[in-house]
Formats: C-alpha cells, sequence, structure tokens
C-alpha cells in the first residue's frame, strides 16, 4: 500500500508546484493555485474475523484562480482511481473536489 507522502508527491507532480497540502490549520498561509487533500474515509474488508484489506479515501480539494484549467483533466488521467464530487466558487476561487482512493 502506498503511503500518503507518496500521494502528496504524485499531487505536487500534477499539479506543477510545491503547493500542495495535507490537512492544513486555518492559521496556515496558502498559495493559489493550490491542492488542498485530506483523508476523507477509510473502508475495511474482513475476513477470518480481522481486517484483511482497507482502502483510504482522502479529499482532495483544487483550488484555482482560473475557471477553466486542465489540471482537472490531469488529476483525473493521472489517478486510476479517482471521482470527481463537485465544484464551487468562493471568494473569487474555484474549488473542484475528488474523491480519490490511494
Amino acid at each position: 500500500m502506498a503511503s500518503r507522502l507518496e500521494l502528496h508527491e504524485e499531487l505536487k507532480a500534477v499539479l506543477g508546484l510545491d503547493n500542495v497540502y495535507f490537512q492544513p490549520p486555518e492559521s496556515q498561509k496558502i498559495n493559489y493555485d493550490c491542492i488542498v487533500y485530506k483523508l476523507n474515509d477509510i473502508s475495511n474488508d474482513f475476513a477470518n474475523n480481522k481486517t484483511y484489506y482497507y482502502h483510504k479515501r482522502y479529499e482532495v480539494t483544487l483550488i484555482t484562480k482560473k475557471a477553466d484549467n486542465n489540471i482537472v483533466d490531469a488529476i483525473i488521467q493521472h489517478f486510476p482511481y479517482c471521482i470527481f464530487n463537485r465544484s464551487f466558487i468562493t471568494d473569487n476561487l474555484y474549488h473542484h473536489i475528488f474523491y480519490l482512493y490511494y
């Protein structure tokens, strides 16, 4: 199973910037365009009264200043277990939410 740090490096590569943040505190200054992600869910598969395998799901938010960009496509194409969830605009920033199983 891949580590969260490996996911972090892959997200930086897809974004093309170092602006990738894992569960940042509200006090942390964030530079845009960026990706903010957090652990969202862990689903377990059981066998023989034990956890046989588990799947981590991360909520990945791409925050950009531009309405149209190719990063959305790059995220979907790079990660095979990626699901687009929704988009919204807040404070003139475009937010694109993905669920990523990694």
